[in-house]
């Protein structure tokens, strides 16, 4: 066992991932029925209203991540990692005008690679390519790695069993249906996280002495209570500009931009960002209280699963399965149907076949969703780092982003000189960090240089834009 002795059995285990498989491959199915053009797989339809809107953002933004690493974070870097992990709410309140706007610029748009290709030109758009397409891997492998050290912390299944059930889980029923079962799903499996994680957070408080948790923390690890703290504050401005940068130029995101109806995208960006800013800070804080409850933390990333079952027992132990199993799953289905999109429209239909029908791309982006799922299982086997160090990687390159997509929406004069060096020498100084300072000054590092080679390429070589190119 790597983490800690299971507190279900590996048969229970089984028996609640065959369930859930079972349910939401059927849900998928069910909802996949609506899926007969490429805009219906691909979008959705292009016609989402609020409710499944704010679902499908809430859901995919609860990740394993906000379920395991908020409390990685406040068990490393005290009180102000604890708060750290909920600034990514900013992100998705940030892009509810973003979504608006790009709804309204490109009526018929079905990526951000569209939006980079058509505003920046083409070799920007193959270096926001290879940014965005690593990145997804990166997440879909770190999700991958949370479903397999998941199962094998609570039920003794092992870790190589437990990424090989979630992944084929997500792929089956995101195969079925594309987008729409990928968003009938997330509604779902939103609410079950909600209703979860407030019995759990509720049920945790009411059980545990929070003078003594202080107390033991201000005796044994008193820097997690300092406000100066240096590498927490750079991890909470590291942390907010990563979720800026993922939202800002993913093309999970700009699918839902798409896929929604006129007028919804910004309302239910904004509800998802507010509803979801309390989660990881409850998360968190069951990480505190490892201390006191004389919990040795072998893996950090595990830390809020294995409180949480120790406090709750048996019952306990089964919520946080199911919720983190939908987190996972939230967030796999989400990424799967949005890379492909981005593989299928920019790789496959601009470069290797213009002339593609309907039919085909279709078959192609279903192709793709399988490829995706085996090589994220193929990565993920060997087990790298924890889930911070393989997600953060990814940071200066998102990081870099930020500035070129929001002064490409919203900045006529921004050009393609500051948009391509923006992301180049971003991501080049971003990781340069993330080996000499650490993981959490990444995002930052190469945000800030991204955003002064913008600014200083804009003055020098302003652009006229005309905004109505991008609506073709």
């Amino acid at each position: 066992m790597n983490y800690q002795e299971a507190v279900l059995s590996e048969e229970t285990g089984w028996i609640l991932m065959v369930l859930l498989g079972i349910f939401w491959i059927g849900l998928g199915a069910y909802w996949g029925r609506k899926s007969k053009t490429l805009d219906d797989y691909m979008l959705a339809g292009r016609n989402v209203g609020l409710a499944l809107g704010t679902a499908t953002v809430m859901a995919t933004w609860i990740t394993s991540n906000t379920t395991m690493l908020a409390p990685q974070f406040a068990i490393q870097m005290g009180i102000w990692g604890l708060i750290a992990y909920s600034t990514a709410s900013i992100g998705l309140l940030l892009f509810a005008p973003m979504a608006r706007r790009i709804r309204h610029l490109m009526p018929k748009g079905f990526t951000s690679g569209d939006f980079v290709y058509m505003r920046y030109g083409r070799s920007t758009w193959i270096l926001f390519l290879l940014i965005s397409i690593f990145y997804s891997i990166t997440w879909l492998v770190s999700m991958g790695m949370a479903g397999g050290i998941l199962l094998n912390s609570l039920t003794g299944i092992s870790y190589q069993y437990g990424v090989t059930a979630i992944l084929l889980v997500c792929v089956l029923y995101t195969l079925l249906g594309g987008l729409y079962a990928v968003i009938g799903t997330d509604y779902f499996q939103s609410v079950i996280i909600l209703i979860g994680i407030v019995v759990i957070g509720v049920t945790v408080l009411f059980q545990l002495d929070i003078n003594k948790i202080y107390t033991d923390i201000s005796q044994e690890q008193p820097s997690l209570l300092y406000l100066f703290f240096p590498p927490a504050l750079m991890a909470l401005f590291n942390n907010l500009l990563f979720g800026v940068g993922e939202i800002t130029h993913s093309n999970v995101w700009w699918s839902r931009a798409f896929a929604m109806g006129k007028g919804i995208g910004q309302r239910a960006y904004s509800l998802a960002g507010i509803l979801w800013v309390p989660i990881p800070i409850a998360a968190g804080f069951i990480a505190l209280s490892s201390g006191s409850l004389g919990i040795n933390v072998i893996s950090p990333d595990m830390i809020g699963p294995t409180v949480a079952s120790k406090v709750l027992g048996y019952y306990g132990a089964i919520s946080v399965f199911v919720v983190i199993f939908c987190s996972l799953a939230s967030s796999i289905d989400s990424l799967l149907a949005a890379t492909s999109d981005l593989i299928t429209e920019d790789i496959y239909r601009k470069l290797l076949n213009p002339k593609a029908d309907e039919r085909s791309l279709k078959k192609v982006s279903a192709s793709v969703i399988v490829l995706l799922g085996l090589f994220t299982w193929t990565v993920c086997l060997p087990k790298i780092g924890t889930l911070a160090t393989v997600l953060f990687f990814a940071g200066p390159m998102v990081g870099s982003t930020i500035w070129p997509i929001i002064t490409g929406i919203y900045w006529k004069r921004a050009g393609f000189m500051g948009a391509f060096w923006g992301m180049f020498l971003g991501t080049g100084s971003g990781l340069v960090a993330y080996f000499v300072l650490g993981w959490y000054t990444a995002t930052l590092i190469g945000t800030g240089v991204s955003m002064i080679v913008v600014c200083v390429f804009t003055y020098l070589f302003p652009d006229n834009f005309e905004w109505k190119n991008l609506s073709k």
